[in-house]
């Protein structure tokens, strides 16, 4: 247990998470009395101000024992932010700065908690502050290592030709289905298996169209930039209806307005001759087909009903008739695997050559089986897990891949990112939109955000659609209300 006391400062999300990415597997908690503690470790937070001379303060106790201590000087906070952001920069820098003497571990992203670090970037390129300047902010008041500070901005130099100019009548359309074959270990989206459910895909799809209807007739004056069927897993639909779903996009929104169309492909057992001379019928332009690793012993143990060799070849049917762009997703740190496994993977990756691969460090997520059941698996620690990041890295160095988009989640072993990377001119431009929040992203199905970007505020407005399918088919008026709502402002 951790205890937590804060003085003259609230209690916040982006606090308990920085605490948490040092302290993973220890209990936190927030006391608002300091007589709640007695022994074991406290961090003690605080803010003191003297004629407007503010100074953050973080001491860690252990039995009643300073063991260490960090003060902050909000003078030094020179960040293009207003006073309440500049003051929880200050608060969180006390903090790590502490926390990384008692622990010993620095992490590379420094006090950022949040999942999209990009966004700061393109913040401040927006308010004409140079890229020297940039990286020094980065580095020296969000405590980011160089090496990270550089690859976002990296990252969004390449996103700009597919961000700007903003236009407030652009969006992205976003399609869930949400049948998968089998849940694997670690999901935590609101998916189903379809065999348990296959009584409701019939209502499902005319639930889902009637949807993409009334987005058609809500976004009448808007400009459509992209599409991305995803979930769940698309092709567990049978052929016929997940064909249909594409024909109502393309008969509501005009096919030659879609500038990219992505199907999710995700499991090689849903995935057969006739879903892939159809895609291509349709002019689907990108799918994915993710593997997740490629060594059989991890494939069954995450859940997973196909092999190695089933990935080779759905990769190999899709290519040979005329898919033009494949993504496939790999997850770092999955339970068992280390540097030789990552490497095995990538040089299947390496031979296959697809043109763009997402590399994602394995996230313990509420709700997924794996975080219900951690005891039962052997994790590597946080620097095994940075050397697969780095043999990542170093593949697409050498493969002439580039970073195009990155983002962060909560409970990620050792505190990593989660990196697209991309063959050149070949980025999934849904990708870029959705993490970097400068267009509207239409959702439809269950589970699926909305959010409504209004440029001159810079801000977002959001409805979530219900995440049962029971809900989904039942409460339907409340969605399209919702919507309705969110979207006329």
């Amino acid at each position: 247990m951790i205890y937590i006391y804060l003085d003259g400062y609230e209690y916040n999300l982006g606090i308990f998470e920085l605490i948490r990415s040092f302290f993973p597997n220890k209990e936190l908690k927030n006391i608002e009395d300091l007589k709640e503690y007695s022994s074991g470790s406290l961090i003690y937070i605080s803010i003191i101000e003297l004629n407007n001379f503010i100074v953050f303060r973080c001491q860690f106790f252990l039995d009643n024992e300073l063991i260490s201590k960090n003060e902050e000087n909000l003078e030094k906070i020179f960040i293009e932010r207003n006073r309440d952001k500049a003051i929880n920069i200050g608060v969180k820098k006390s903090i790590y700065r502490t926390l990384v003497e008692v622990s010993k571990t620095k992490h590379p992203w420094g006090v950022l908690t949040g999942i999209r670090p990009t966004k700061i970037v393109h913040e401040l390129v927006e308010k004409n502050i140079n890229t020297n300047d940039i990286q020094n902010i980065l580095i020296n008041q969000f405590l980011l290592d160089e090496s990270k500070a550089n690859l976002i901005m990296e990252i969004a130099k390449r996103q700009e030709k597919y961000i700007y100019p903003i236009s407030r009548l652009k969006y992205s359309l976003y399609i869930n289905i949400p049948f998968c074959p089998t849940k694997c270990t670690y999901c935590s989206f609101p998916t189903v298996p379809i065999k348990n459910y296959y009584h409701l895909v019939d209502s499902y799809i005319n639930q889902l169209i009637y949807e993409i209807k009334t987005i058609k007739e809500l976004m009448l004056l808007k400009e459509i930039n992209t599409v991305y069927i995803g979930g769940g897993t698309p092709t567990s639909l049978p052929v016929k209806d997940l064909q249909m779903i594409i024909k109502e996009v393309y008969n509501c929104f005009g096919e030659d307005s879609i500038g990219e169309l992505t199907v999710e492909a995700g499991r090689p057992d849903t995935i057969n001759l006739d879903m892939i001379k159809m895609f291509k019928e349709m002019n689907v332009n990108r799918i994915s087909i993710n593997p997740q690793s490629m060594n059989d012993k991890t494939l069954k143990l995450i859940g997973r009903n196909h092999t190695s060799r089933d990935i080779l070849n759905s990769y190999e049917m899709a290519k040979y008739n005329g898919i033009e762009t494949i993504n496939m997703d790999l997850i770092l740190g999955l339970p068992g695997e280390g540097v030789k496994e990552i490497n095995n993977t990538l040089k299947y990756m390496e031979e296959l050559s697809p043109e763009n691969i997402t590399v994602h460090t394995l996230s313990l997520k509420n709700g997924s089986a794996l975080k219900d059941n951690m005891h039962k698996y052997n994790f590597e620690k946080q620097r095994i897990v940075e050397n697969m990041l780095d043999a990542a890295s170093a593949f697409a160095d050498r493969n002439e891949y580039y970073p195009y988009y990155l983002y962060r989640q909560k409970n990620t072993i050792g505190n990593f990112e989660n990196i697209g990377y991309s063959k050149k001119d070949k980025e999934c431009i849904y990708n870029i939109s959705i993490m970097e929040e400068k267009e509207s992203i239409i959702g439809a199905g269950v589970g699926a955000t909305t959010k409504i970007y209004y440029p001159d505020e810079n801000r977002l407005e959001r409805t979530i659609n219900f995440r049962s399918i029971n809900e989904y088919l039942n409460r339907f008026n409340e969605i399209i209300s919702k919507k309705r709502n969110i979207s006329l402002g």
